[in-house]
């Protein structure tokens, strides 16, 4: 399992010092949808310089326009870009082939996708699907479970999976599954001591606590 720690509501240079702190114990860095917003693709290039090493991760939730956006992300220095489930197939399916000619890899976001849908995006094997609690729901209290998929892909080892939306280490353990990529935002970047969070999360991922 791949700790992703999540970046956003903050300025570059914050997100920056937060992720050097507990660069030992991520895998992965996201720049988050509010940083690219506020910042552009600014956000991108910094991040990748200052974590060479790191998988970073663009998430931008592309709807459309999915080549310029995703050619846009992966030469500022991303490794992983975001598209909506709920994009047009063939804005998915250019995600895909951009990222197949760049050698890069896309992470398909489904906020407010169907089921239905949701079993159909897993016959793509080269996509990530991540499972996420919007923020919006997180904070009216309105979030459903983390792991909100069919069973049929919960007991299908072949689905890589990313978990996102307010995953603290005691619901982290708690899932019905283990996904590939936990996706770590307040739980490190809010918390007292954020490197001995960071620190017990990737213990866990790890698999060496249980």
């Amino acid at each position: 399992m791949k700790i992703q720690l999540a970046l956003d509501r903050m300025t570059i240079d914050e997100a920056i010092e937060i992720a050097r702190k507990v660069e030992e114990h991520i895998d992965w860095v996201e720049v988050g949808t509010s940083l690219i917003k506020e910042f552009g693709m600014e956000s991108v290039r910094l991040m990748k310089e200052a974590f060479p090493g790191k998988t970073i991760v663009a998430d931008m939730k592309t709807m459309d326009n999915a080549v310029y956006e995703f050619e846009m992300c992966y030469k500022a220095g991303a490794d992983v870009a975001t598209v909506m489930g709920t994009a047009p197939d063939v804005s998915i399916e250019a995600c895909l082939q951009v990222a197949a000619k760049m050698k890069k890899l896309v992470m398909i976001d489904l906020l407010n996708t169907k089921d239905e849908r949701k079993v159909g995006l897993a016959q793509l094997d080269e996509a990530l699907l991540c499972v996420h609690v919007s923020k919006d729901e997180q904070e009216s209290g309105q979030a459903k479970r983390l792991l909100d998929l069919p069973e049929s892909l919960l007991q299908n080892e072949q689905v890589r999976i990313a978990v996102a939306g307010g995953l603290t280490f005691e619901t982290l353990r708690g899932l019905e599954a283990r996904p590939s990529v936990a996706i770590i935002g307040s739980a490190i970047t809010k918390a007292t001591d954020p490197i001995k969070a960071a620190a017990q999360l990737k213990k866990y991922a790890s698999g060496k606590e249980e």
